[in-house]
């Protein structure tokens, strides 16, 4: 639930600080750089603690319970810092370039799906990969494209997660909730496709990152 007042905060933090005229009232702050430190913290370093705090990948061959959770939450660390080195991080049409580090997510689907550890492995390898391949992945907010049905389908997506979070599996709402959810991330899936595969990048403009 913190997470998700983090991300919250963290996606509307630039906004607010620029209504708040940051630049005029703390010239010796460098916004950009406090954003990313918390950000990382808030996305990555948290997320990759509770990897191995919650013993989400205890392979069970070879080594002990807990050293594959430990393995998986260092290597989130490790590729997660080359997304917040990478000057190409977003398009100019402002999707994010390569897997954009956003594991509280990923630790989400994990609770809530409640996901075996092969799963668990999977999807952090995957990811990981992801990291460095130039796939477009929609940023709810900042995307032009479909934001019309984007930022609703975001704020929905979101109210769903706090229901699935908070209510018992045994509540009848929680099926109704699992489904929009699923929806929803679907569509964001979707989005992310069509930009990467069908729409491609149409030319040289779109080469150079912001």
């Amino acid at each position: 639930m913190w997470l998700g007042v983090a991300c919250v905060v963290s996606v509307i933090s630039g906004s607010l600080a620029r209504q708040a005229k940051w630049p005029e009232f703390t010239p010796n702050i460098a916004r950009a750089s406090l954003e990313l430190v918390i950000d990382y913290f808030t996305y990555v370093a948290v997320p990759a603690l509770m990897i191995y705090w919650f013993n989400m990948v205890p392979v069970p061959y070879g080594f002990h319970a807990e050293t594959w959770s430990l393995i998986s939450a260092a290597t989130v660390m490790a590729v997660s810092c080359y997304t917040f080195a990478n000057v190409g991080m977003k398009s100019e049409d402002y999707y994010f370039v390569g897997f954009p580090a956003v594991w509280n997510v990923v630790v989400l689907y994990f609770y809530v799906l409640d996901t075996g550890w092969l799963v668990n492995l999977v999807s952090i390898i995957a990811l990981s990969i992801l990291t460095f391949i130039p796939v477009k992945f929609v940023h709810p907010l900042r995307v032009a494209h479909w934001r019309v049905v984007t930022i609703p389908v975001t704020v929905l997506r979101a109210a769903m997660t706090m229901i699935l979070v908070v209510i018992s599996k045994d509540n009848p709402y929680y099926t109704i909730g699992m489904w929009i959810w699923g929806a929803a991330s679907v569509y964001f899936a979707w989005l992310s496709v069509y930009r990467t595969f069908v729409q491609g990048d149409p030319g040289p403009s779109d080469d150079s990152h912001s």
